[in-house]
């Protein structure tokens, strides 16, 4: 599975945390036992689920954070372990080839954020498997679905989105990534199996304050952009323009996610 730096996660995670929808959440909580819920998170990086759902769970809540890096898991569990958040333990696994090995049936509810894009086809088929004969509620959020909306917008912010958007169905490892279409794809896998599906729009909403957060974004993006057919030039000339309408306090981006829940009839 591709990795995520713990410092990236930290960049990301405010405009994580205001992007969520709180509907589809509410959806997903009412679902979950008022005392001592257990709770598995898949691929929970520092344990951003965690940040977002702790307040609004039992303070018995018991989670068991899943991840490839156990670096990651680390600052999860510096973060977390003594916060008040319940009982916290994690669980260092490859999800690509294990996913089947976790205890969907010895917890209450299963969550993760901003994974569901980066598996396959085949992966996704066999994690709704697992939470549907598991009988289990599941939140997945801020699945990114392929939207974005600059303003003011740049010559070069289509081409960008389309390198963008092509360079999400790459291999994430999982096999060739479902990218934009992931979430439609698993609601679409919940709802064949009889489960009921909520969800809501869930996007980033960039602006000056997030420069920090910007510098980072459009430094790998520019990347992507060279990579699938933009020149050097093109993408630097596009990444300062836009850098420089955030420090000047004009740049606003929308970037599109989809959040849901699923639970059974």
């Amino acid at each position: 599975m591709s990795g995520f730096s713990s410092d990236w996660l930290a960049l990301r995670e405010p405009l994580d945390l205001a992007a969520r929808d709180r509907t589809v959440e509410a959806a997903f909580l009412e679902r979950v036992p008022p005392v001592a819920p257990r709770m598995l998170d898949l691929a929970s990086g520092a344990g951003s689920t965690v940040a977002a759902l702790r307040d609004r769970l039992p303070e018995d809540a018991r989670w068991l954070l899943t991840d490839y890096d156990p670096g990651l898991l680390e600052v999860a569990t510096s973060r977390w372990s003594t916060s008040g958040s319940g009982d916290l333990a994690t669980l260092g696994i490859d999800l690509a080839s294990d996913v089947e090995a976790l205890p969907f049936s010895e917890v209450d509810a299963i969550s993760t954020s901003a994974f569901l894009d980066l598996v396959s086809e085949p992966f996704l088929q066999r994690l709704v498997t697992c939470v549907v004969e598991a009988g289990k509620p599941f939140l997945a959020s801020l699945t990114y679905d392929g939207r974005i909306d600059f303003e003011p917008a740049a010559v070069l912010d289509e081409t960008m989105q389309d390198a963008l958007n092509a360079d999400q169905l790459l291999d994430k490892g999982f096999g060739n990534a479902l990218g934009p279409g992931a979430a439609a794809r698993a609601i679409d896998l919940f709802l064949s199996t009889g489960y009921q599906v909520v969800q809501g729009q869930s996007d980033w909403q960039v602006g000056p304050s997030s420069t920090g957060f910007l510098e980072e974004f459009l430094s790998g993006w520019s990347r992507v952009g060279a990579k699938h057919g933009a020149t050097n030039e093109e993408v630097e000339a596009w990444r300062r323009g836009h850098l420089n309408q955030a420090r000047s306090g004009s740049f606003r981006c929308t970037i599109g996610h989809i959040d849901f829940a699923a639970f059974p009839s």
